[in-house]
């Protein structure tokens, strides 16, 4: 095997330059940031700095010696360079959501019609009339005039998703149809990208390659999303299920691009539309674990990427820029695609009848260009479609709309609130990532087909938002089939999968379906207990080994029916604490959805001292300083505990109005707080009791603590309990 070796010299450089690189296009990333700008802008200008375009004029040796004209010593740099290209899109991949395209229906496909057309429109013509000083060396214009053409007709899903991140801007309406057409810019730029480099590959324009292109990328997605989506997902199903370490997702992550990346190189496309592909597909696994997401992100953004873009920044020269040939031309490249991006968007956002406010927006949020017209241009240069010149011009028309973009977003956002239903849904969204069960997370329900099931589905579906994924796992083969399918029905349009276990250790199957990755389990509990454990053999199991949140949902006693129940009136005990919160999490999502009216109550000890009998009871409902409601023997001791149930409701009552729950508030005094919430119960004629439970283990058996376990006990209404383990470290 004939391995050609650097030898020290060259080793040397190659060190040196991937340190300068690394340094100095971090160091003005950095800087960049600071001024409100996206990181790439600093790391392009990191090649700037250290290229021809300054170092190259201030030291031409130094150039000379860090970036010299040595093919092996080119060839180590551009190797580096591509991993990183290759790493990025598979992140941008991850972050690409082809369902949001689906969901923001007419309005994505106007804009990202409006957004690519005319652009590309534009772009043939600029193409088409640029003269030879921009042509590389392959000579076919139609190639050529097709590279320019996509170069100006695409934005970069990675720029725009940092740009819109770190303005905060997102969740808006605009910033999700600006996300969504720019997955399909950055879809359609692959598309073009494989197909135009399939053509200059095979030395310009024939219909058989220009077929073998068009279906071999066809093939690939669609191949990618079907089968290669359940491989994937029996890969990373298999990783959740032996509970694999980071490095074992890392390896099957890049074992999927590349093996995407060879399959598409060989039908002529890049690689990296492989890997943009395989990022999807990997995105799409419900098993793939999302904290790894994090890991490839800082490989990428914290080494690779800046590289990268710090590498494409070495081939500018903006002296070219100078001449009064090239000039004016890039001049006009940079007009054109800003002026058309821009146009299309907002013609596509008027035909959608989205307000003018977003049509600007949408036209100026799109028009950030970076990392795919960056891989267009190094594509067309490697390919010798474009050479330095028309590289460079490129490059500053997508560094140029890309620097733009943040200030005229911010001008154009700053008074634009949006519609009363759009702050409504970032009001929720907002209150949802402070929550600490009722998350994004999939739903794992085991039944055998029972009605407290029944009951189980019915508050998993009411308390968490409806594009949260639920499993229902049909336990044990003597398993009720029409049970678990009206279990099923309960989750209405919620996506849901019916999956099954025959093992006799139901507890230990469950626990091994939750380790593939569930945010939350809910189990339906019995009417009542026989025999020494506390609610069941199968939860207590589930309570002393579970590692996430257990929602148990013991039903009301002596019902017959097995349909969902009713939930008018709900009492939810409050206080300070973070498994309390999880109880009002469930209750005020249950108000939502079906406006039950919640009875925030607070338990406090009686004054010391005997006052009348009367006053031990109901302190306050919505007024603490009514004289009436307060006892007369230790009115300072009340007042001041008083003070502190108003706070702690007061908290309550701001959660429940942030999701739009009924809630009232009511204080009482009692020597035992159980004796109250059943009481409470009883007297709101409450339908069900939703607690909050810190898990603990004691001695082998899972304790709820004496309150909650009383009131299971005591208590004849439904009683939902969230039981959330203990962190590893208390």
């Amino acid at each position: 095997m004939n391995l050609v070796s650097p030898d020290e010299h060259q080793l040397l450089v190659f060190w040196t330059q991937l340190l300068v690189l690394l340094v100095v296009a971090r160091l003005l990333g950095t800087f960049m940031r600071r001024l409100g700008q996206p990181a790439v802008i600093g790391e392009l200008g990191a090649g700037l700095v250290l290229g021809p375009s300054l170092l190259g004029r201030l030291a031409p040796d130094a150039l000379a010696w860090l970036v010299p004209a040595d093919e092996l010593q080119s060839g180590m740099l551009a190797a580096v360079a591509w991993l990183g290209v290759l790493l990025l899109l598979i992140e941008t991949g991850l972050e690409t959501d082809l369902g949001l395209v689906r969901r923001l229906g007419r309005a994505t496909a106007l804009v990202s019609a409006g957004s690519i057309i005319a652009p590309l429109v534009a772009g043939l013509a600029v193409g088409a009339t640029l003269p030879e000083v921009f042509r590389g060396s392959l000579g076919d214009p139609v190639v050529f005039v097709l590279f320019v053409a996509t170069a100006l007709s695409i934005s970069s899903l990675a720029v725009v998703g940092k740009v819109l991140g770190e303005l905060g801007l997102m969740r808006r309406n605009f910033g999700q149809v600006t996300l969504a057409a720019g997955m399909a810019n950055d879809v359609a730029g692959w598309i073009m990208l494989g197909v135009i480099a399939g053509l200059a590959t095979a030395g310009g324009v024939s219909a058989g390659p220009v077929v073998v292109i068009v279906v071999g990328i066809a093939v690939i997605y669609v191949g990618g999303i079907t089968g290669g989506q359940r491989v994937v997902d029996a890969a990373f199903r298999e990783l959740r299920r032996r509970q694999a370490g980071p490095t074992a997702y890392l390896t099957a992550v890049a074992v999927t691009a590349l093996a995407f990346g060879v399959v598409t190189q060989f039908i002529g496309a890049e690689a990296v539309l492989g890997a943009f592909v395989a990022g999807i597909v990997v995105g799409r696994s419900r098993f793939f674990d999302p904290e790894i997401r994090h890991s490839i992100a800082m490989v990428t953004t914290g080494v690779f990427a800046p590289i990268f873009f710090a590498t494409a920044g070495l081939r500018v020269d903006l002296g070219l820029l100078a001449t009064a040939e090239v000039a004016p031309w890039a001049a006009l490249v940079v007009v054109v695609a800003s002026g058309a991006k821009f146009a299309g968007a907002y013609v596509g956002s008027r035909l959608a009848a989205l307000p003018r406010r977003e049509g600007v927006l949408l036209g100026v949020g799109l028009c950030p260009r970076g990392t795919l017209e960056i891989v267009v241009a190094t594509v067309g240069l490697s390919l010798d479609v474009f050479n330095t010149t028309s590289f460079t011009v490129i490059m500053v028309m997508a560094v140029l709309n890309s620097m733009a973009a943040p200030p005229l977003l911010r001008i154009v956002a700053r008074s634009w609130h949006g519609t009363h239903e759009e702050q409504q849904r970032l009001r929720r969204e907002e209150s949802l990532s402070r929550n600490v069960v009722v998350k994004s997370h999939r739903l794992l329900l085991p039944s055998r087909g029972g009605p407290n099931s029944i009951v189980a589905a019915q508050v998993l579906h009411l308390a968490w938002p409806e594009d949260v994924e639920a499993t229902v796992l049909s336990v044990g083969a003597d398993a009720d089939d029409d049970g678990i399918q009206a279990v099923v029905g309960v989750f209405g349009d919620r996506p849901v999968e019916v999956e099954h276990t025959t093992t006799e250790d139901a507890p230990e199957a469950i626990l091994d379906h939750a380790r593939l990755g569930y945010g939350a389990i809910g189990v339906g509990a019995p009417e009542a207990t026989d025999g020494p454990w506390m609610l069941s053999p199968v939860v207590d199991r589930l309570l002393t080994s579970t590692e996430i949140p257990l929602v148990i949902v013991r039903r009301a006693r002596g019902l017959e029916t097995r349909l969902p129940e009713a939930f008018a009136r709900a009492v939810v005990p409050v206080s300070p604490s973070e498994s309390s919160r999880a109880a009002q999490e469930i209750a005020f999502s249950l108000s939502a959805n079906l406006g039950t009216e919640i009875l925030l109550t607070h338990v406090v000890d009686p004054p010391r001292d005997n006052g009348p009998p009367q006053r031990l009871q109901t302190l306050f409902a919505h007024d603490p300083d009514d004289p009436e409601t307060l006892p007369g023997p230790s009115v300072t001791t009340v007042e001041a505990r008083a003070d502190v149930a108003k706070k702690v409701l007061a908290q309550a009552e701001a959660l429940g109005r942030e999701v739009g729950a009924r809630t009232r508030t009511v204080v009482r005094s009692g020597v035992s707080a159980a004796e109250d919430i059943v009481a409470a119960a009883a007297e709101h004629e409450a339908d069900v009791v939703v607690l909050g439970a810190n898990l603990r283990r004691l001695e082998g058996r899972p304790f709820l603590g004496h309150i909650v376990e009383q009131v299971l006990d005591d208590c004849p209404v439904t009683v939902v309990v969230v039981a959330k383990p203990r962190s590893p470290h208390g």
